[in-house]
C-alpha cells in the first residue's frame, strides 16, 4: 500500500516518524476520515474545513503540503487501486523536546494512508448498541474536532466488543447520552429526528450535518436535544451517522429490542442516492 508522508508517496512499510513526534508521545495532534466512493471524496470541503479549524485550535502550523492534499486523494486512490475506501489524513505537532511545552516543535508531520471501506449498500445496516461506562465531559471544546485523544472512544468500543455489539454509546458528565465511539446519535420522537447539540460534548460529525440537511429535503423536522438512555429505549426508532457506514439503524440497546421507524430507511436511502449524486454511480 502507498501512502503520504510529508509530501512524499512511500510505501506504507516506509512510512516512519520519530519516536519523539508528538502525536505518539501525547496525542498532540488531529486526524480526519473522509469517503471515497467511485474513485472522488464525499464532502471533501467540509472535512479540509474542519481539519483546518482543528489546527488552528490546537495552534499547530499547517504544513506546505496541505494544499496539495486533494491531489494526492487522486494519486493514492489510482496508485493502490482503492476507488471505494477509507482515507485517513493525519496532522500532529512532529518531534520536538520531551515535556508538554509545544516548544520546538515546529516541523509538524503530516499523512494520508487509504483503507478499504466496509460494503456500502442501498439496504439499511442494523447494529447492536450498548451503553457504555466511559463518559465524555460537556461542553469540551476539544470535541468539535477529530483530535487524537481518543481513549474514552477506544474504551467504549472496547466495552462494544466484548458484549458482541456493534457500537457503544457514551453518556456525558452530566449523565446525558450524546454520542457513539465513532458515530453521531440521533432517535425519532414525536414523528421527529432529533439529535444531540454541539454543546453536549460532541463531535461536528460531517455526516451528521448531511443528515440534517437530508430530513429538510425528506420533509422531515429535526431538532437539537437531550436525551438519556431511558427515553431513547421508548422512542420510536435510533440510529447513527458516520463516515464509514452513513446511516447504521439501532436495534438493540443493552439487550432492550428498539422500534424501527420508517424515517430511518427513509434518510439512509437519500444519503445513498446523494452518495452517488455527487460521487457518481
Amino acid at each position: 500500500m502507498m501512502v503520504v508522508l510529508n509530501g512524499k508517496l512511500v510505501p506504507e512499510e516506509h512510512a516512519v516518524v520519530s519516536v519523539f513526534d508528538r502525536g505518539l508521545l501525547y496525542g498532540d495532534g488531529l486526524f480526519e476520515v473522509v469517503r471515497i466512493f467511485n474513485g472522488k471524496p464525499f464532502r471533501w470541503e467540509q472535512h479540509v474545513a474542519r481539519f483546518r479549524q482543528g489546527a488552528e485550535f490546537l495552534g499547530i502550523k499547517v504544513p506546505e503540503a496541505f494544499e496539495m492534499l486533494r491531489g494526492f486523494v487522486d494519486e493514492l486512490v489510482a496508485r493502490n487501486e482503492l476507488p471505494n475506501a477509507l482515507m485517513r489524513i493525519l496532522l500532529t505537532r512532529g518531534p520536538g523536546p520531551r515535556g508538554y511545552s509545544p516548544k520546538g516543535a515546529d516541523q509538524p508531520t503530516l499523512a494520508m494512508s487509504l483503507h478499504p471501506a466496509p460494503e456500502q449498500t442501498p439496504e439499511v445496516v442494523r447494529w447492536k448498541l450498548i451503553i457504555s461506562s466511559a463518559r465524555l465531559p460537556a461542553n469540551e471544546p476539544l470535541a468539535n474536532f477529530k483530535t487524537c485523544n481518543k481513549l474514552a472512544q477506544i474504551l467504549a468500543k472496547t466495552q462494544a466488543d466484548a458484549a458482541g455489539a456493534h457500537e457503544a454509546l457514551l453518556l456525558n458528565t452530566n449523565g446525558l447520552v450524546v454520542e457513539g465511539s465513532s458515530s453521531n446519535l440521533f432517535w425519532v420522537e414525536g414523528g421527529g429526528v432529533h439529535t444531540p447539540p454541539l454543546g453536549a460534548g460532541i463531535l461536528a460529525g460531517v455526516t451528521r450535518a448531511v443528515i440534517m440537511e437530508l430530513c429538510r429535503v425528506a420533509g422531515l423536522t429535526w431538532r437539537e436535544g437531550e436525551t438519556t438512555p431511558e427515553r431513547l429505549r421508548v422512542s420510536q426508532g435510533v440510529f447513527v451517522s458516520l463516515t464509514s457506514a452513513g446511516v447504521a439503524e439501532a436495534t438493540e440497546l443493552d439487550g432492550h429490542r428498539l422500534a424501527c421507524s420508517p424515517a430511518v430507511a427513509k434518510l439512509h436511502a437519500a444519503y445513498w442516492d446523494l452518495l452517488i449524486k455527487e460521487c457518481g454511480s
